[in-house]
């Protein structure tokens, strides 16, 4: 059995290797556990020995087969208690991820396989991250952030890419959701900001910051 903690690992180095596509440091473990390397270093040792992960010294981890499955089934646990949370709690989406922080280290598969169930079997979380299924596999992402798209592009908005309670609290001030049609009506040259018109109705100017982070699919 693993321990809380070498479950918080594995998902780190999953989510650091699923963004930047190769090993992954110590130093950038260390920095997003924020744990000193000397610790991470300790610690990986261990895991390795587990066979969950290959170290390789000066150049950093990936996990094995063994290792990844682990992963992704904790991500797994996470987004369905964070739809629970959002569906049958009320919670907003800005408010979820702690607390699935929390409810992702259950033990129980019973539970996890009943929850789906129960929840409908949903494809994302309330964020619009995917969710694998029972054997660790994920359906298609088709998503891009909406700066890759061009006036007159029609788009549904599906994801974020900033999951800051910052940046999701802005978007429900905005009144901007999952779901919503967005149209590309201007982008402006100086800055790259994006006039963009949601749901055939309100007019809105978006900022560069805040459109890289929107993921949208064609409508």
């Amino acid at each position: 059995m693993t321990s809380l903690a070498e479950e918080n690992y594995l998902k780190a180095i999953y989510k650091l290797h699923e963004k930047n596509g190769s090993m992954v440091t110590t130093s950038a473990l260390a920095e997003t556990l924020g744990i000193n390397a000397a610790s991470v270093t300790d610690f990986i040792k261990k895991i390795a020995a587990k066979k969950l992960i290959s170290y390789q010294k000066s150049k950093g981890v990936t996990l094995t087969d063994k290792g990844r499955l682990m992963a992704i089934n904790i991500i797994r646990k996470h987004r369905l208690w964070e739809v629970w949370l959002v569906n049958n709690l009320g919670f907003k989406w800005d408010e979820v991820h702690d607390i699935a922080e929390q409810l992702e280290h259950v033990v129980s598969d019973e539970l996890i396989e009943n929850l789906d169930k129960h929840l409908g079997y949903p494809k994302a979380d309330p964020h619009g991250d995917l969710i694998p299924d029972a054997k660790g596999r994920f359906a298609k992402n088709t998503s891009k952030p909406l700066t890759e798209c061009n006036p007159g592009d029609k788009v549904k908005f599906t994801g974020v890419a900033d999951h800051s309670i910052a940046f999701l609290q802005y978007l429900t001030k905005s009144n901007i959701k999952l779901g919503d049609e967005i149209n590309i009506e201007a982008v402006e040259t100086y800055d790259n900001s994006f006039q963009v018109k949601i749901n055939k109705k309100e007019t809105k100017l978006l900022s560069k910051e805040v459109v890289k982070n929107l993921l949208v699919v064609q409508a």
